[in-house]
């Protein structure tokens, strides 16, 4: 069974964007192991918004894999090669996760991945924590007692910048 990962960056409070969505506080001065984990990944799957936003960065970075768009209403088309799925969402990640390919991605944004946490579909989690509180922000996990999930953790790194990345497997839960 293939594996979905979350690869994600948050503020030290625990927030993934600004109100706004935007991400300029991210640290862009090096790679924080992306080049490593992207040649593992042929499959994304973001939410609308965040897609949306991907889109406003200029050129498209995921030419070379399959893009799911995750929306209970898609607004504007899919562009580039990725394809919006806005019903049946279980039996759409059962399926993928049972096709052949390699890792999963789950881009992001916060409704996506409460969704996904929701339903046990989360293997990993990579965290890479910034040195910075916003103070307010769109939450990485909004608060929800139905997501509660043990974690075990495999790695962590630490950069000059001050930035922190954890490495967490989740446990499954029993439905």
């Amino acid at each position: 069974m293939r594996k979905i990962s979350l690869f994600i960056a948050s503020s030290l409070d625990g927030y993934i964007a600004r109100k706004s969505g935007e991400i300029d506080w991210l640290f862009t001065d090096q790679d924080y192991g992306y080049t490593e984990f992207i040649a593992e990944v042929d499959t994304l799957i973001m939410g609308n918004k965040t897609y949306q936003q991907v889109l406003s960065f200029g050129e498209y970075p995921y030419n070379d894999q399959e893009v799911f768009v995750f929306s209970n209403t898609p607004q504007g088309k899919a562009e580039n090669n990725a394809k919006f799925v806005s019903s049946d969402w279980q039996n759409f990640i059962t399926n993928l996760r049972q096709s052949s390919g390699g890792l999963i991605w789950l881009v992001g944004g916060a409704q996506t991945i409460q969704y996904f946490l929701k339903h046990n579909f989360i293997d990993e989690i990579i965290l890479s924590i910034h040195p910075i509180i916003l103070g307010d922000g769109i939450p990485l996990i909004v608060k929800d007692s139905s997501l509660e999930t043990t974690l075990e953790l495999k790695d962590v790194k630490t950069y000059d910048s001050g930035l922190v990345q954890v490495a967490y497997d989740l446990k499954r839960k029993e439905n």
